[in-house]
């Protein structure tokens, strides 16, 4: 499992009002997470019957202060977290919060990259057998786009710190080169130039969906907004870019059976 996509977190202003949103338009259901700090209201998101999909979580004060809005973080399985720290920080990346432990659970640091894009590092205590994430089932993430401020940087940014190599790509005329990256046989997801109307680089994280138009339509019912799409994508799935009401941006692939 190491050095690939591990864990997600959605960090927001009303954690009763997510819980909702998310449930109606991606049926995850909310726990509460053994072994949380106390007094802290740490959630999280599943399918019925299905280990966890993702964490839920109030936005930070510190953070709200500073007009960061809501926003999902994806963690990247590591073997020492306080080594990827150091390696990433050599390369140029900015710490965010530094190596912190929950005892007997995981240590767990958040960096911005170079190019200002923040990212998750998390190093199981008690790791489990090592297994390849399912990126495929439904209800959980299954593609991780970087919009990038420079796509090469990025590219050689995050091959030296987590052996991410290069794929497919695809030429997509005046948006440019979508790069497919992944380890191994493992695709993990595409990084693009981004947009110049994007303030800043950022990562995107795609929920695998049974069916995009009746996602879409419990997202549009139920306060989210829709920024992109209906898309098709190469092997016959379609996208869509969306924010909850709370200001999160998420996104969605699937079949489209309509």
């Amino acid at each position: 499992m190491n050095y690939l996509f591990a864990w997600y977190e959605l960090m927001t202003t009303d954690l009763d009002a997510a819980t909702g949103f998310y449930g109606k338009v991606l049926g995850w259901q909310a726990m509460p997470a053994p072994g949380a700090p106390p007094g802290m209201d740490y959630r999280l998101l599943a399918l019925p019957g299905a280990p966890p999909s993702a964490g839920l979580m109030a936005l930070p004060e510190p953070a709200r202060a500073m007009g960061v809005p809501p926003n999902w973080l994806g963690y990247v399985a590591v073997e020492s977290a306080a080594a990827a720290l150091a390696k990433a920080v050599a390369l140029g990346a900015t710490v965010v919060v530094p190596v912190t432990e929950i005892p007997e659970m995981i240590r767990f640091a958040c960096i911005m990259d170079p190019q200002g894009a923040a990212l998750g590092f998390m190093e199981p205590i008690n790791p489990p057998p090592d297994a390849k994430p399912d990126y495929m089932a439904v209800g959980r993430v299954g593609w991780h786009e970087l919009y990038a401020a420079d796509l090469d940087a990025a590219l050689a940014f995050y091959a030296a710190l987590f052996g991410w190599q290069k794929q497919q790509a695809m030429d997509m005329g005046p948006m440019g080169i979508y790069q497919m990256y992944g380890l191994g046989e493992t695709m993990l997801g595409g990084m693009m130039q981004k947009p110049p109307t994007m303030p800043q680089a950022a990562w995107g994280y795609y929920v695998n969906v049974a069916d995009i138009d009746v996602a879409l339509a419990a997202s549009s019912d139920n306060g989210g907004k829709l920024f992109h799409g209906p898309q098709q994508v190469p092997g016959g799935s379609w996208v869509v870019n969306c924010q909850d009401p709370q200001g999160a941006v998420f996104s969605m692939v699937g079949a489209r059976k309509g």
